[in-house]
């Protein structure tokens, strides 16, 4: 059920609105995500189709090279596949766009604490991580480039992590690899200086903490 105390679409919500422009395929028929999920959006941007014919993709029946079928779908393209994908997301005409931005940047949307978040319902921890099919393996994670990416990642992966020292988050979209049921790599020192996240990190390296608190969102609002 919709949110009635937010003014902006949850990522289902998203999907529909997408759905009823005629902007969004679903594939029913098993889809191999190690060999044939990106492959097959990738050929709508370098197969000669019109910029305003693109789609997001639904893939509502995933396995992998060996044929594990997942329970969980994989939704690719579905926030700036062409313009009219975007302007859904933004919920703006093309002509707004920047203008929606300023003023999300100028009003940020206040943090609402809640005691039982309805993303925690669901708690997995310790021995329960383990073991191929649980934790993160139980995730349909692809592989954008079959042949040559070293493991499936996660890019649209929203990345929060907290300063140590002045308690200000930074959110950052890194790719994230799968590398065991309880492990990801991500990657934040890519560009000049290094990302937020990684700024974090080195504190906490220079502070002598041996870990870093941080938290991933997959599925977030567009």
């Amino acid at each position: 059920m919709p949110d009635n105390n937010r003014k902006y679409p949850d990522l289902h919500e998203h999907l529909a609105a997408l759905k009823k422009a005629g902007l969004l395929l679903t594939i029913d028929r098993p889809i191999d995500k190690d060999a044939e999920m990106h492959p097959l959006v990738r050929w709508q941007y370098v197969g000669g189709i019109e910029q305003d014919e693109r789609k997001a993709f639904l893939f509502t029946n995933v396995v992998d090279g060996r044929g594990r079928k997942f329970k969980f779908p994989v939704v690719v393209g579905a926030l700036a596949a062409n313009p009219a994908v975007y302007c859904i997301g933004m919920q703006s005409d093309a002509g707004s766009i920047q203008q929606r931005w300023d003023e999300a940047t100028a009003n940020p949307i206040a943090p609402r604490v809640v005691e039982q978040a309805a993303c925690q319902e669901v708690i997995i921890e310790g021995a329960a991580l383990l073991g191929e099919g649980n934790g993160l393996d139980s995730l349909p994670i692809p592989i954008s480039t079959p042949g040559f990416d070293s493991t499936p990642t996660l890019t649209a992966t929203n990345v929060i992590t907290k300063d140590p020292e002045s308690g200000v988050q930074n959110h950052g979209t890194y790719r994230a690899g799968l590398k065991a049921p309880d492990r990801l790599v991500i990657r934040m020192a890519t560009r000049t200086g290094g990302a937020g996240g990684y700024r974090h990190y080195l504190k906490h390296q220079q502070r002598g903490d041996k870990t870093m608190p941080c938290a991933i969102v997959l599925g977030a609002p567009p």
